[in-house]
């Protein structure tokens, strides 16, 4: 059973607070509450998530309100299942330093794929009382063959790698040993370039090579340890493998030799063997190194952006055309995978003061048939930021809830836009003039000058025909409604422009209309 952490080395981590890792991420705060409830009250969980993405980080932190139920929690649950997946509980430990001191820290490697956490809890736990224990994996959870226990005191440690290194572990020799950071190994061992005795080889699937021609092939240069060509699930060959000599120094003179050499008319590729964090590393090193150079070398105000071109326009013409401006340290136009041109390229001058003036007099030329455009070149990031500027500054001054531009069109400045007047509703016995009676005052009204030519806003209505019978048409309710509401606004008979029998004449001169 886990003792209390009340000894003064490990008196700055929580008593009653357990670290809770190796979590499945839509694992929550109820899961575990569910969970470890059943060894005491709990005084509260946390999930620790993105702070963007508010994904779970795969650990928390259970908080009892005694210690001894975190005890109890810590030496019952530890690695069992929730959702599928073991959890590794350990004491947490707010202050880093005792886990970087390095103190009771064991590494272990060469072990086999089954070994997982509890398996290795389970060995290294006769020793004494471990803090911490996890076997590393991969993304697809699968043991990567190393792994790494935390013991409470050196002593411990100390007497784990004593009696396990150099053990049998599922019938796999093991390796235990001190764990070291990067930087200790570094200066105890040196880097790894001058110390290699594994070298890797490739690009030699069409020589067809077998094992035995491979082996002899590096059997000069010093004795072999293993050979091996790595195969498809067919047994062919892909292409590469890997030799492991005895020595570094045989290693070396294998890979300055055979480098570059050509076996049954194939060039082979012989370096030494890197792992696939530290191949990662060197690469983006030396892309870093190279963005370096071409920013350093196209520095700000020198390399001009040119679009628009012409697809008769190749890298000496455009460097004629700008030449005239300055010294041009390179001209290259952008063409796709069939070697046609994209219509865009870039000029380099030595000088700020050469591009400036080359943009001033170029920009809007026109190049065999088309107009260029001619700017400083921008990073993408840069030209980013640029553009969400401008569509800030282009819609700052727009109501909220606006989408697309305002409207820009030609619109005359004397141009007046029509208002539609109130028409009042017309009563039973209010009706249109009948068409001939309008045409003959029309006729009328066109023997008038045109200077006294006026219309009136209002025209008589004749009261409604008779029937048959002499009587008029009953009104209905509604109609009689609207009549008594008419008049009960107007408090009398309406008199004056809008009297009664008459409606108002929809065609109005503009002048009235104003009015």
């Amino acid at each position: 059973m886990n003792s209390l952490p009340n000894q003064p080395t490990t008196g700055n981590y929580g008593i009653a607070s357990l670290y809770c890792g190796d979590l499945d991420p839509d694992i929550t705060e109820a899961n575990l509450y569910d969970k470890f409830s059943q060894a005491g009250p709990v005084a509260s969980i946390r999930v620790c998530r993105d702070v963007v993405t508010k994904r779970s980080l795969g650990y928390a932190y259970i908080n009892f309100q005694q210690a001894i139920d975190a005890e109890r929690a810590l030496d019952t649950m530890n690695y069992e299942l929730i959702k599928g997946r073991p959890m590794r509980l350990m004491w947490s430990q707010r202050d880093p330093s005792l886990r970087k001191s390095g103190v009771g820290n064991v590494f272990i490697k060469n072990l086999d794929k089954s070994i997982d956490n509890k398996s290795l809890y389970d060995t290294f736990s006769v020793f004494g009382n471990i803090l911490s224990c996890k076997v590393a994996t991969d993304e697809r959870n699968s043991s990567k063959g190393y792994g790494f226990v935390h013991f409470e005191t050196q002593e411990a440690a100390d007497q784990a790698i004593q009696k396990v290194n150099g053990m049998l572990l599922n019938d796999k020799k093991v390796y235990v040993g001190r764990f070291m950071t990067r930087k200790e190994r570094m200066e105890t061992l040196g880097h790894p370039a001058t110390r290699f005795t594994n070298i890797y080889v490739k690009n030699f699937g069409e020589a067809n090579l077998s094992e035995e021609e491979f082996s002899q092939l590096f059997e000069p240069y010093g004795k072999i340890v293993s050979c091996v060509i790595m195969k498809d699930d067919n047994g062919k060959s892909r292409g590469f493998g890997f030799v492991s000599y005895e020595t570094h120094e045989a290693s070396k003179k294998a890979c300055d030799a055979l480098n570059g050499n050509e076996v049954k008319n194939v060039k082979l590729y012989v370096a030494r063997a890197q792992k696939k964090n530290e191949r990662q590393a060197e690469l983006r090193d030396k892309y870093e190194k190279l963005k370096m150079e071409r920013l350093n070398r196209y520095q700000q105000g020198v390399n001009l952006y040119v679009k628009n071109l012409d697809d008769v326009i190749d890298d000496a013409r455009l460097s004629e055309e700008f030449s005239v401006y300055g010294n041009i340290t390179s001209a290259k136009i952008m063409v796709d995978e069939k070697g046609n041109t994209k219509g865009f390229g870039f000029v380099c001058f030595s000088s700020p003061d050469e591009a400036t003036k080359a943009v001033t007099e170029m920009n809007g030329r026109i190049i065999v048939s088309k107009p260029l455009f001619v700017a400083l070149a921008q990073r993408k990031e840069e030209r980013k930021q640029h553009l969400a500027a401008q569509h800030a500054v282009r819609t700052q001054g727009m109501p909220r809830g606006f989408i697309g531009p305002a409207y820009s069109g030609m619109i005359p400045t004397n141009y007046l836009m029509p208002v539609a007047q109130p028409r009042p509703f017309m009563t039973t016995n209010q009706v249109p003039r009948p068409r001939w009676q309008q045409q003959t005052q029309g006729q009328q009204m066109r023997q008038q000058p045109q200077w006294a030519m006026q219309v009136p806003s209002v025209v008589q209505v004749q009261p409604r025909m008779q029937g048959p019978q002499g009587a008029q048409r009953p009104q209905s309710n509604m109609q009689g409604q609207q009549q008594q509401g008419g008049q009960m606004a107007n408090g009398s008979q309406q008199r004056g422009r809008y009297a009664q029998n008459t409606v108002r004449n929809p065609m109005l001169p503009m002048a009235d209309m104003l009015m």
